[in-house]
């Protein structure tokens, strides 16, 4: 019977973005207020220079919680911060905090500009995590679809870290959702437009980066998702395991692209064990 709830649910929410109803879809996982033990820090600037901002959702009495910088999905040209205030909720419920920030889309801009954006927003969060009720040694940073892909890549390709004066060794781990994470060739035309010329293809592929200095990964990813292959999360945890990496892989029967981040949500855990193994891997 609860199986059944579940997919009805999932099957309901998917139906809410086929139609093309993304508000009311977002407006469901979104619905109830901010408990009384929870704080919210709204419209904090992390990036002055191009006025990108972050929301932080935390625990009340926080103090040494670990700190996961959550970047959403959308295709690297869509969805925004708010959106995602599910996933802020659940993780401070949980005893995390968890930090939303937005970064720049593409018409806007260009690979890699979104991953120089999301390595500023962890700085930011690594500076600010004790202020925060958060521990800097247990910083993680996670995301769903194209926000996966941005997470992987700051914890493979030393190069965003780096500009931000610390290395992907100095993150606690890494949680990809459903990423793309090996998806060449490219041959949509905007995914052409967004990572090109062809022969800086290469650099958005996390990976071509795993060389055996990444912190420790954990990739969700559901067998029934055609629209991110779960080849993307198989064949980077083939190259992290290859390079003796910490990586764990979960697999989810019968769940696709929109049910896996929708179990993010304290209403809806039963559609996937996606925040359940979250918990788990930041609690380790």
């Amino acid at each position: 019977m609860v199986e059944r709830i579940a997919g009805c649910v999932a099957l309901a929410l998917v139906a809410l973005l086929a139609t093309g109803c993304e508000a009311t879809f977002f407006r469901v996982l979104n619905a109830g207020s901010i408990p009384a033990s929870m704080a919210v820090d709204r419209d904090v600037v992390y990036a002055a220079d191009t006025g990108q901002e972050l929301d932080v959702y935390r625990p009340a009495t926080a103090s040494g919680a670990p700190v996961v910088v959550f970047f959403y999905g959308g295709r690297w040209q869509d969805g925004n911060r708010r959106q995602y205030a599910f996933v802020g909720k659940a993780l401070a419920a949980n005893g995390i905090v968890a930090v939303l920030p937005d970064y720049r889309e593409y018409p806007a801009v260009r690979f890699p500009a979104f991953v120089e954006d999301a390595a500023r927003a962890v700085a930011w969060a690594r500076q600010h995590a004790q202020a925060l009720g958060g521990d800097p040694f247990r910083l993680y940073v996670a995301g769903h679809s194209a926000g996966g892909h941005i997470a992987a890549l700051l914890g493979t390709d030393a190069r965003y870290l780096r500009a931000q004066g610390f290395a992907p060794r100095d993150l606690a781990g890494v949680i990809a959702i459903a990423g793309p994470h090996d998806f060449l060739p490219i041959t949509e035309a905007d995914l052409a437009a967004i990572f090109g010329p062809p022969e800086r293809y290469p650099d958005s592929q996390p990976v071509n980066f795993v060389d055996g200095d990444e912190p420790p990964f954990l990739l969700l990813h559901g067998s029934d998702d055609d629209l991110v292959r779960p080849r993307n999360s198989v064949s980077l945890a083939e190259r992290l395991q290859a390079a003796h990496e910490p990586c764990e892989l979960r697999l989810y029967p019968g769940v696709g692209h929109i049910r896996i981040l929708a179990a993010m949500d304290l209403s809806y855990e039963r559609l996937a064990p996606t925040l359940d193994d979250v918990k788990a891997f930041v609690g380790r």
